[in-house]
């Protein structure tokens, strides 16, 4: 079973949120925002699609921090996590997409398993903390690049369905 645990503040996280819900089937009631829902809603399922923006210099969407302080105390030993995250290249190339690096190292250590990782063709940017040996940890949707959006998120939902 597959729950979607989002933070967004702008609107556009949580669309993304929708359209992964969407496209790999997750029902309404299973889609999370991280401001209003316990870390414990994360029991029931086995797959945790996890989505921050980024903001300012390379922080977390400010309802993540005390959601992801409660998910890394647990045990998420069988659980597998996807990481799902917005931000600008274009603008903020030394911190693009670094929320879901926050997110993947806040969650070392918890017995979770990552699946969702790719290599970063056609970015320009690969040097933050998005980007862990060569590879996105997870989905990086670029504002500065929405074109490529659609077919990002539909190959990265289709990775999660083999994974």
């Amino acid at each position: 079973m597959t729950g979607i645990f989002y933070g967004s503040t702008t609107g556009t996280t949580e669309a993304v949120a929708q359209d992964i819900a969407k496209q790999l089937g997750v029902q309404a009631a299973d889609v999370h925002n991280v401001a209003d829902t316990s870390a414990d809603e994360a029991n029931k399922y086995d797959l945790l699609v996890l989505g921050s923006p980024t903001w300012g210099s390379g922080e977390l969407q400010d309802d993540w921090y005390p959601f992801l302080d409660a998910l890394k105390a647990k045990d998420l030993a069988g659980k597998q996590v996807a990481l799902f995250g917005c931000g600008d290249s274009g603008s903020y190339p030394d911190t693009f997409c670094d929320a879901l690096g926050l997110i993947y190292e806040g969650l070392q250590g918890t017995g979770c398993t990552f699946v969702g990782a790719y290599t970063p063709e056609g970015y320009d940017v690969t040097d933050s903390l998005v980007c862990s040996d060569g590879k996105f940890v997870g989905l990086a949707i670029d504002e500065s690049d929405p074109g490529k959006t659609d077919a990002r998120l539909a190959a990265w939902c289709e990775s999660l369905k083999n994974a």
